[in-house]
């Protein structure tokens, strides 16, 4: 705040009244000292990782021709929880995951490929079908 001084009188604090702009029951205005840039950003949908293993592991099943009783206990799974992941209301861990894929005689990397491209399409984001030539050191057996 500044301090105004008059030579005949003692020094003021200005008041609200003294403000230059100053309308009464105005609400004050923001000025921000840098611009502001809003970026539009696209929408994604929200993806719930969990449906998108159901639906996975459901179409797995589905097209070898199996019922839910039969993955069930192979994968030693109850029948009821395992009809949960399919619709995505249950989080698989990674042992059930694990069993459920075993049951299924699919490894788990083909069905989190499956799921992470589903996800990439939904997002709209390019996956390439080979491996980056900065991961080529890392896998040598991949090529």
């Amino acid at each position: 705040m500044d301090i105004h001084t008059n030579a005949t009188t003692a020094p003021t604090i200005p008041t609200r009244s003294s403000r230059a702009g100053y309308r009464p029951g105005a609400r004050p205005t923001y000025r921000p000292r840098y611009a502001v840039v809003r970026k539009t950003v696209k929408e994604t949908p929200v993806v719930v990782l969990r449906r998108e293993i159901g639906d996975v592991l459901r179409g797995v099943r589905q097209l070898q021709g199996r019922t839910l009783r039969e993955v069930s206990s192979a994968a030693q799974v109850s029948l009821g929880y395992l009809s949960e992941v399919e619709r995505g209301q249950k989080e698989a861990s990674s042992e059930l995951l694990a069993s459920i894929c075993q049951a299924l005689d699919v490894p788990m990397s083909e069905i989190l490929r499956e799921v992470a491209d589903r996800i990439a399409v939904i997002e709209g984001v390019a996956i390439p079908d080979t491996v980056p030539a900065d991961f080529a050191d890392l896998a040598p057996s991949i090529r």
